[in-house]
């Protein structure tokens, strides 16, 4: 923003510009283009956003797999939970997690970390996510960003944005274990240094409800609606 001021002491000369006619470019109008990005957002068409960062849309399917979470030095949370034949329906809630779907527990405690990393100056929820039941790798998602979004072989890997005395991952994988498919849900958290160190302690207790309380609430199986009982003749 500084340069960007700056720039606007340098005297110019304006001149016409026939750059739109040059290349057979026909502009829109102000109210035009504010009308397609609604109508775009409405039907999740949104491509990209201010918010995307980076995006790893070209990336080799064979390195995206290769990503993996450090171990040396790390805290982990690590909950477990068996599907049976319900994977398909799992990760679709898992797909769906964040931005207005909310995080499955505790959302009242997600928006107050939100709050809190936006008040030390990180980007807290206020990104969101570009769509609702779609997660690319390379997208943001509330304070994480995407590192893989492999939905064919069962695996999301989130890498978190917000202010941090360290480094934190949340990922979600399939595990096949004599013919039990179970979730895994692992939150890992590599400190820095002693400060590090009792963040993650202090942040404990919480961590222990909130991740217990996500796993149940993703792999809950969903509410059928009441049948009506139609009247016997």
């Amino acid at each position: 923003a500084k340069n960007l001021v700056d720039s606007m002491k340098v005297d110019v000369i304006c001149r016409p510009g026939n750059i739109s006619e040059d290349l057979s470019v026909k502009p829109m109008t102000y109210r035009e283009a504010v009308a397609m990005a609604f109508q775009k957002i409405e039907q999740n068409e949104v491509v990209s956003s201010w918010k995307d960062a980076f995006s790893v849309f070209d990336t080799n399917p064979a390195i995206v797999k290769s990503i993996t979470v450090p171990t040396h030095g790390c805290f982990f949370d690590t909950k477990k939970q068996e599907i049976g034949d319900r994977e398909d329906e799992i990760f679709a809630n898992i797909w769906k997690i964040g931005g207005d779907n909310g995080w499955y527990y505790g959302n009242s405690l997600w928006k107050a970390r939100g709050f809190l990393d936006k008040a030390f100056g990180g980007v807290g929820l206020r990104r969101g996510r570009t769509h609702k039941d779609s997660i690319h790798s390379g997208d943001s998602l509330d304070f994480w960003r995407v590192l893989v979004a492999d939905r064919k072989h069962k695996r999301l890997l989130l890498y978190a944005e917000m202010k941090l005395p360290g480094e934190a991952w949340l990922e979600f994988k399939l595990e096949d274990t004599d013919g039990k498919k179970i979730l895994i849900q692992t939150a890992t958290f590599r400190p820095k240094g002693l400060l590090g160190r009792l963040y993650w302690y202090s942040m404990l207790p919480f961590h222990h409800f909130i991740f217990r309380g996500m796993i149940r609430n993703i792999t809950k199986p969903a509410k059928m609606p009441p049948q009506k009982v139609l009247p016997t003749p």
